[in-house]
């Protein structure tokens, strides 16, 4: 072999060589920066299923000595939580439900019906996420009870069918890259904007679509601050609120603490692995549009 074609396969070597160190240096950096964010979700974990006298020693034990698996049923017969379950999965459905449809036919008409206006009326709607939740908190108080709706879930429930500004804007980006030749087409088969909306779009949109759903199931299903607000009636409670009484009903006993916040948090993590696809597709194809 010549010196010359020695050099070159030394060259592609140390390329090659910087290429897997570069690689394995990022692999590393992402493993340890997911087992840092993963602690302490298995200190949960590791918890609910200790006893109180493991939980109290000092060091504290990264890994239970004993697997107590039973303080999970405990858990399920010291407090109502299938009846928590059951409210909070009428509340979220419907949440999403909502979200779903009202936001989908909004964000079309954004982004396909020309009307005076629209990019002014947008721009309000927009505008509007810039309004601290916290601000509106005791208008909507106000006016939920003068309408008569507290103690009900429709305060929880309404506000998702009549749009919500950040995810009209997430549908109308992904809208926005549906060709315009396909309205085109269904108007001279006769089709109306309703049934182009629900014909087409919707189905063209599952990314976008699951990424609603997912966000919306994800807020309605940790929504604390809205049950607390306007429900009394502890059989209306959510399973957020009956974490908090059974917090209190129960002394802190933090084994049956964690194991009650684990079978809260275990649908959420189930329905982002099953949905993880759709999820990061919208995401992406919403942040590479333009309009």
């Amino acid at each position: 072999m010549s010196v010359k074609a020695q050099k070159q396969n030394n060259y592609f070597e140390s390329v090659k060589f910087k290429k897997k160190m570069g690689q394995s240096i990022v692999l590393i950096v992402l493993i340890a920066g997911s087992l840092l964010i993963l602690s302490p979700i298995w200190w949960m974990i590791a918890t609910s299923l200790k006893d109180m006298k493991e939980i109290m020693t000092y060091p504290p034990t990264f890994i239970p000595k004993e697997w107590h698996w039973e303080n999970y049923l405990t858990t399920l017969e010291k407090g109502p939580f299938l009846k928590y379950t059951m409210n909070t999965l009428f509340i979220t459905s419907l949440v999403v439900l909502g979200n779903v449809f009202a936001n989908s036919f909004i964000a079309y008409g954004f982004a396909k019906i020309q009307f005076k206006g629209r990019n002014v009326l947008f721009g309000i709607v927009l505008a509007t996420m810039m309004i601290p939740g916290f601000v509106t908190l005791i208008p909507q108080y106000v006016l939920y009870a003068k309408l008569g709706w507290l103690n009900t879930y429709l305060p929880l429930i309404l506000p998702a069918f009549f749009g919500s500004a950040f995810f009209i804007f997430l549908l109308r980006q992904f809208f926005l890259t549906i060709p315009n030749e396909l309205i085109e087409a269904a108007k001279i088969d006769g089709a109306n904007h309703l049934i182009i909306w629900w014909k087409i779009f919707v189905p063209l949109s599952k990314p976008a679509i699951a990424t609603v759903a997912i966000l919306s199931f994800n807020g309605a299903w940790n929504d604390f601050l809205g049950p607390l607000l306007f429900i009394n009636d502890e059989s209306l409670f959510t399973l957020q609120l009956g974490l908090q009484v059974f917090k209190g009903q129960n002394d802190t006993q933090w084994n049956f603490l964690m194991a009650g916040s684990i079978m809260v948090l275990l649908p959420v993590i189930m329905l982002f692995f099953f949905f993880q696809r759709y999820f990061i597709e919208g995401m992406n194809l919403t942040a590479g549009s333009k309009g």
